[in-house]
């Protein structure tokens, strides 16, 4: 069984009420702006410059998922660049996107933000700056063999049968 390409998104933009309606997964980033099928059937190109951010939804009832957390309570648990994003109208956003550069796209990037949608695209035009704020799952630590607990790298302080204080 085939996947729909379509999903249902909500675009935020500055100074302006949010849109609702269906993209294109595979089309959707245009040279002029995002390219949005609205509920209504009616396709519009939300321009570059007052596309704020959009959040890929699971139901148009999370209508107010650009509202909800815009930030994590803790050190987030998926893997990848812990990111601050802050937008030109001041608003900031953390999300977590894949430790590999190769996925920046020259028009934005996408995130998996802390609550509320399942991904978020930013247009590079609606940023002012994008701060690491962590490396979560760094390759580094992960591939060294060893488990917790293994001692073999690890100094004697005490000699063998010589009681600890």
């Amino acid at each position: 069984m085939a996947t729909s390409t379509s999903k249902k998104v909500l675009i935020q933009r500055f100074d302006r009420e949010p849109l609702t309606g269906f993209v294109n997964i595979a089309t959707y980033i245009g040279t002029e702006g995002i390219e949005l099928l609205s509920q209504s059937g009616v396709v519009s190109v939300v321009s570059w410059p007052d596309a704020k951010s959009v959040f890929f939804v699971r139901d148009f009832r999370d209508e107010d998922a650009g509202e909800t957390r815009r930030a994590f309570l803790s050190r987030p648990k998926l893997d990848g660049l812990w990111l601050r994003l802050s937008f030109r109208d001041g608003d900031t956003l953390e999300g977590v996107m894949p430790n590999n550069l190769l996925q920046v796209e020259a028009t934005g990037l996408s995130i998996i933000p802390p609550a509320g949608a399942q991904r978020v695209f930013v247009p590079r035009m609606a940023l002012n700056t994008i701060q690491v704020l962590g490396v979560v799952g760094s390759p580094l630590r992960s591939g060294t063999g060893r488990k917790r607990g293994d001692r073999r790298d690890q100094i004697g302080l005490f000699a063998e049968g010589e009681p600890r204080p």
